[in-house]
């Protein structure tokens, strides 16, 4: 260090005198680039709170304290209503999936593509055969649409009202699309039978015969 005198070494063994050390240590505290005084502990001011702090605490106190002290006071009440609530919840969920698990075979069910029995199918054919071969093609045809209508209710009550038509239930989405195509052709020859007052014939009876076997009895096309 700039104008620090260094103490000429002395031979081994030999050690400096007390004066010759507190020479040094005079010379050393006498240099004027070393500080030996203590410095001034530095205050820091405490901390001011923002002049709108106050008065907004005081407001919470205010409007808040009465519900911290409600809630106090009926902390117990409210374990039990929120253990109450935790248990109605469970057992809500538990409901749930048990009705889920019950439904899950209807549901499947319903989901699977409707088809008329083929024992029903057939014995349908076999009576309204018997009426077109009496030459009552209409009754026939009429037949095929009103037993149709009855087995899709039976199978699948949903999809159908009281109110429903022929073309609405060849408009049925769930329907596969061999049956919708069958009930579109049934329908159109009710609908000429009985609305347009055109008596059906042998062809018109053959149309509809066919388009309903080949869906419901295909070997019986």
């Amino acid at each position: 260090m700039t104008g620090v005198t260094t103490p000429a070494l002395l031979p081994h063994g030999h050690m400096p005198t007390t004066g010759a050390g507190e020479a040094a240590w005079a010379q050393a505290r006498a240099m004027g680039d070393i500080q030996f005084a203590p410095l001034d502990p530095v205050v820091t001011p405490p901390a001011q709170d923002p002049p709108w702090l106050r008065p907004f605490l005081d407001w919470l106190a205010a409007h808040f304290a009465p519900i911290g002290h409600w809630l106090v006071v009926h902390a117990r009440a409210m374990e039990i209503g929120a253990a109450a609530l935790a248990a109605l919840a469970l057992c809500w969920f538990a409901w749930r999936l048990l009705r889920d698990r019950r439904r899950r075979p209807r549901r499947a069910a319903a989901d699977a593509p409707w088809a008329p029995d083929a024992v029903h199918a057939s014995a349908l054919l076999a009576d309204a055969d018997a009426l077109a071969a009496a030459g009552r093609f209409d009754e026939a045809v009429h037949l095929l649409l009103r037993r149709s209508f009855d087995d899709i209710a039976a199978a699948r009550p949903d999809w159908l009202t009281p109110a429903s038509t022929a073309r609405e239930i060849a408009r049925i989405a769930a329907l596969p699309a061999a049956a919708r195509a069958a009930f579109a052709v049934i329908a159109g020859e009710v609908e000429r039978s009985r609305y347009a007052l055109h008596r059906l014939g042998a062809p018109d009876w053959s149309r509809a015969r066919a388009a309903y076997a080949a869906f419901a009895v295909p070997g019986a096309a």
